[in-house]
């Protein structure tokens, strides 16, 4: 085999593995990293089982930038690690803070299960800069015995909630009864951010198609730029003891890459060229699973503050679970909500497409949503790792 036959051989090796960790689970994931997603069991303190249940909620990444406090007795402190940040893709942390909107929710059901409410005081110590987070909390939650409260019935659904990257089923729209189920679903109790919900189905073509066409223009864009792609290769888990030793990030467990990997042929630290086979064919991988999309979802405020994003997370989370209720997939979108220079254009068109015209208005959240067959959870580092 000459050197440029070999290299295309490599070349389509990488990404056609790397198709399966976009796409969800895999056999070869070690049980070990997500061994949370079996629940804490009969943890006897509280707090802790509370958490153990937070740490479950979606992630960008799947960074699991949370930091937890537990010293102050019937208190939970919520930080960020800054460690765990995209400060390319999300220059402003607008992701991150909604996805500690989208552990808090989650904490929220699980005190509610065992009869506690739990008031979330935002930012006890200040909000951060609009560009930028810092050592100061994001919430002080305390914890307060109420027998009044009922379980949340979206509770039932914390361990089964998944994030589905495959292709869907074109042929099942989803039903005009579930769209008004996940837009009741998103009204956090006690959330005071302006927000609204909005969908497209499949009774409306050419919108559909409007959508796929600007995801389509954004995945592109962030596969091109080096950057990007660069921040991803960071946290990008390559076979199982690498998911085992972090369990967090993005997993790839082909036996391909894997091997390849052990003989260096995997290299993480540059990004492949825009005119790549590895980058071309990720390209027509999203955009074929693009195309079987019969629905989309979008959360938008008004304005985009620090505790807006934070409920938009909180938000979201109930949405998903909702649809996990109702055997439906779904994967957010962020590439063209990102702030970034180079995805200008896509998030100018979704923005514009969405009725949220800015500065005024923000895109929080923009996802698929659809019928697709069922995939594994993603690792989880364990309640422990979160703990301060």
């Amino acid at each position: 085999m000459d050197r440029r036959a070999f290299v295309r051989l490599v070349g389509g090796g990488v990404v056609v593995a790397a198709a399966a960790p976009l796409a969800g689970c895999s056999s070869a994931i070690p049980p070990e990293a997500v061994a949370a997603w079996a629940g804490p069991g009969d943890e006897p303190d509280l707090r802790r089982w509370i958490v153990a249940h937070a740490i479950l909620a979606p992630h960008s990444h799947n960074l699991q930038s949370w930091l937890v406090d537990l010293r102050t007795p019937d208190e939970i402190v919520l930080r960020c690690d800054r460690g765990r940040l995209l400060p390319v893709t999300d220059p402003f942390s607008r992701q991150i803070m909604m996805s500690h909107g989208t552990f808090l929710e989650l904490l929220v059901l699980a005190a509610r299960q065992c009869g506690h409410r739990a008031e979330v005081t935002l930012f006890p110590e200040g909000v951060f800069d609009e560009r930028a987070i810092d050592e100061r909390p994001v919430a002080r939650v305390r914890l307060v015995p109420d027998a009044s409260l009922a379980p949340d019935p979206l509770f039932a659904q914390v361990l089964r909630r998944r994030t589905n990257r495959n292709a869907y089923d074109a042929a099942r729209p989803v039903p005009a009864a579930a769209w008004q189920a996940l837009a009741a679903a998103m009204a956090v109790p006690g959330g005071g951010a302006p927000l609204a919900f909005g969908h497209v189905g499949a009774d409306d073509a050419a919108a559909l198609q409007r959508h796929r066409a600007i995801a389509s223009q954004a995945w592109r864009i962030e596969m091109t730029t080096p950057a990007a792609m660069l921040e991803s290769f960071k946290v990008l888990r390559v076979g199982a003891r690498e998911i085992a030793e972090h369990r967090d990030g993005l997993s790839l467990t082909s036996p391909m890459v894997v091997a390849m990997t052990k003989l260096g042929l995997f290299d993480r630290s540059q990004a492949p060229a825009p005119d790549s086979y590895a980058t071309t064919s990720q390209i027509e991988d999203f955009d074929a699973k693009i195309a079987t999309t019969p629905g989309f979802l979008w959360i938008t405020s008004e304005g985009n503050a620090r505790a807006t994003q934070v409920d938009a997370g909180r938000a979201y989370l109930r949405v998903q679970l909702a649809g996990t209720a109702l055997g439906l997939a779904m994967h957010p979108l962020q590439q063209a909500l990102q702030e970034y220079p180079e995805q200008a254009a896509p998030y100018a068109a979704i923005h514009a497409l969405l009725g949220a015209p800015r500065p005024t208005h923000t895109v929080q959240m923009w996802a698929r949503v659809g019928y697709a067959e069922p995939v594994g959870p993603a690792p989880r580092r364990g309640l422990d790792a979160h703990l301060v």
